[in-house]
C-alpha cells in the first residue's frame, strides 16, 4: 500500500478532501521522524510503538572483494506492535485490557 492508497483510503471512509487528507498524513509522518532523530520515541496507543535500538559495531565481510569490514555502532527504529494488534495479527482475539 502506497502513502496515495492511504490518502485515498482516509478520504473515502471519512469524507475529507484527498488534498487535506494529504496534508495531514504529511504533517504526521514529519513530525515522526523529526521526533525520532532528536531520540524520542512515539508510542501510539492500541497500534505501536516505534523505538530507537541501538546495534552494537560488528565486523562484517564484504564477499566480492573477500575482505572484513567493520560496521560501527549505529541507530536503527524499530516498530513494536501493540499486544492486541500483535494478536488480531496472529488470528486471536485480544481481550477488553489490550484494546
Amino acid at each position: 500500500m502506497t502513502k496515495l492508497d492511504i490518502v485515498n483510503a482516509i478520504s473515502e471512509q471519512t469524507g475529507v478532501a484527498n488534498s487535506d487528507v494529504y496534508t495531514v498524513i504529511e504533517a504526521f509522518t514529519s513530525t515522526v521522524k523529526d521526533n525520532l532523530l532528536k531520540g524520542n520515541e512515539i508510542y501510539l496507543r492500541g497500534f505501536g510503538s516505534f523505538l530507537i535500538k541501538t546495534r552494537k559495531k560488528r565486523t562484517g565481510r564484504n564477499i566480492i572483494q573477500n575482505t572484513t569490514i567493520f560496521i560501527p555502532e549505529h541507530k536503527v527504529v524499530a516498530f513494536k506492535p501493540a499486544i492486541a494488534f500483535a494478536k488480531e495479527m496472529k488470528g486471536e482475539t485480544p481481550t477488553a485490557e489490550e484494546e
